[in-house]
């Protein structure tokens, strides 16, 4: 199957991240390429693009992809997570900007043999690594009930979590609960009817929920945004773009702490820690998909982008 994604905002990142000829950038979450070409569009040879994915396919197109910009690409099989190490790893001090977009690739949602897609019937399976160790056949039959409960309440927001966590434990007695497919039937037996007729598939936040535990998606952004601002060069931008509320509120919350990290008590008329924001903020409100994009590419709907810069220290 042929890697397609339609890269969401792509415009508005390049705008953002402010491309000079000759520096370094970071696509953390490089997918198919597009964000990743958008920028090598605008390096010359000096220039250098560092590109990390964690799932294989998509290094492989994205590699076909990038191969006749003539600037240098290094495409890094790992986590943005790691961000540190691999900057380490590669003799690259500080970059003049980052992309981090946490949006699942058209690739993997439309392959049913990824396991990602409640539309279509595949392995219960959700790595984006291939190689990794936690698998949603292992959440779904291997959590207790009340542990599924909860990721579904808590990644999915799901308002009637505890319901189907209870269905699933039922059906998964009979035997283990191997297919999107079939997990998909018993979400849809869990909610009630008057509840399925209003909103979204009724499976997406279950499906949801699931991605983001066996990929620990919220837990590498946690750590990864502090360490991509720390990277940065003075006037560098980290441009991060997010697709639901519990990845957009992380973002939102990190980027508040850096601009204002006094640990004074609040009753304290001056600050008297000294910690000072390193970064500005170069978006108060996210930026949004046009109305065109959505037409175009209806993924984009619920796409928003937060940008951060680093200020040079007083040293600089």
């Amino acid at each position: 199957m042929e890697f397609k994604h339609t890269s969401v905002l792509l415009a508005e990142v390049i705008e953002n991240l402010r491309i000079f000829p000759g520096g370094v950038y970071v696509d953390g979450t490089l997918g198919g390429g597009g964000h990743g070409a958008g920028i090598c569009r605008r390096l010359d040879q000096k220039g250098l693009l560092i590109g990390i994915d964690r799932d294989g396919d998509a290094l492989k197109a994205a590699a076909e992809r990038l191969r006749f910009y003539e600037c240098e690409k290094r495409l890094i099989k790992g986590e943005y997570a790691d961000i540190k190490e691999i900057l380490e790893r590669e003799g690259v001090e500080r970059i003049d900007g980052a992309l981090l977009d946490l949006g699942v690739s058209s690739f993997q949602l439309d392959s049913p043999d990824r396991g990602f897609s409640y539309m279509q019937d595949g392995p219960l399976d959700m790595r984006m690594d291939g190689e990794g160790d936690l698998t949603a056949a292992e959440v779904v039959n291997g959590y207790s009930e009340e542990a599924l409960a909860g990721v579904i309440r808590n990644f999915g927001e799901e308002r009637w979590a505890s319901r189907i966590s209870r269905f699933i434990a039922e059906e998964r007695k009979r035997e283990p609960i191997l297919t999107t497919g079939r997990l998909v039937d018993i979400i849809k037996a869990a909610i009630p009817a008057s509840a399925r007729r209003e909103g979204p598939h009724p499976a997406k936040r279950t499906f949801q929920a699931l991605r983001i535990e066996v990929n620990d998606e919220l837990g590498q952004l946690e750590r990864a945004l502090d360490d991509f601002m720390d990277v940065l060069a003075p006037g560098g931008r980290l441009c991060v773009i997010t697709f639901h509320s519990l990845e957009d509120r992380i973002v939102k919350e990190k980027f508040q702490r850096r601009l204002d990290p006094c640990d004074c008590p609040k009753d304290l008329p001056v600050c008297v820690c000294g910690k000072a924001a390193d970064v500005r903020k170069v978006t108060g409100k996210p930026i949004l998909p046009t109305e065109t994009e959505t037409e175009e590419n209806p993924r984009a709907r619920s796409a928003k982008l937060r940008v951060i810069e680093k200020k040079a220290s007083e040293e600089e």
